[in-house]
């Protein structure tokens, strides 16, 4: 497990076992939308800005690549689907946990949709890779989102809890899940979860709702955050990314972190 201890620390901050992660595995679901057509600069900016990862699928490490600038971990993306499906819950493995070793990727991922109709596969697929990512020594980052006909806005906190202990239980070691909405009931997800868990940013919001909720999750037990749009199509990317970091490792308020988004150019 050494080898899997090492590449966690490439994507976690060593001191405060706290992360900054950026996903632009959007590509595939989206196409190739504002702020993520030019991979290397996007892959840049939220380097400089301080991000500890970014999270993306075989095109990131092939054509995002960067032959300079601050070093910055990589989570190559295992499933898949696209907005254009039949089923875009329906996540399918187009990826393994060798080729990501032979890209240099420090961590994969795997995305599991709860309650959804095709979530008996994806939960087997999550196992098996899971059980890969021991035997290889690569860490696994679940996203495990509760989609489906029976989840409504009733029962989301008990989903969220539950989709983040099923990726806990079959291996995972970073869950991304979705806010609760407040610290005391994300605390819930975290104390019943084994292994860290990061929050996902979802649809874009304001900068300072952004930040109140980053800084809601960690009062909630969270690790850090996993947030792509409202980071990489922000005017300032790297800004936004180093305002997430002052939350997410340094604990400092919304307030103090807003402030270097609203710095003149």
């Amino acid at each position: 497990m050494r080898g899997k201890e090492i590449r966690l620390e490439r994507i976690m901050k060593r001191d405060t076992g706290t992360t900054v992660i950026v996903p632009m595995d959007h590509g595939v679901s989206s196409g190739p939308i504002p702020g993520l057509i030019d991979l290397e600069r996007s892959v840049d900016l939220v380097a400089k800005g301080g991000a500890n990862a970014v999270i993306g699928h075989m095109g990131l490490a092939l054509h995002g690549h960067r032959k300079g600038g601050p070093d910055i971990g990589l989570i190559l993306h295992l499933s898949a689907s696209t907005d254009l499906g039949p089923d875009p819950n329906n996540k399918v493995l187009v990826n393994s946990v060798q080729n990501a070793l032979k890209m240099g990727a420090d961590g994969v991922s795997m995305h599991v949709n709860i309650g959804a109709e095709y979530e008996a596969n994806m939960l087997s697929d999550l196992g098996r890779v899971a059980i890969e990512c021991i035997e290889w020594g690569m860490p696994l980052l679940a996203m495990m989102y509760p989609r489906g006909k029976d989840i409504t806005s009733e029962n989301m906190h008990e989903a969220v809890k539950l989709a983040a202990r099923v990726g806990s239980e079959l291996g995972a070691d970073i869950i991304k899940t979705v806010y609760t909405g407040d610290p005391d009931s994300f605390r819930e997800v975290t104390e019943g979860c084994h292994v860290p868990v990061v929050i996902a940013g979802g649809s874009k919001m304001s900068d300072f709702a952004t930040m109140q909720l980053i800084e809601g999750a960690m009062e909630g037990g969270a690790a850090g955050v996993s947030i792509g749009r409202n980071a990489f199509q922000h005017k300032y990317p790297d800004r936004f990314v180093r305002a997430a970091a002052m939350i997410v490792h340094e604990r400092r308020t919304a307030e103090e972190a807003i402030e270097i988004l609203l710095t003149e150019d």
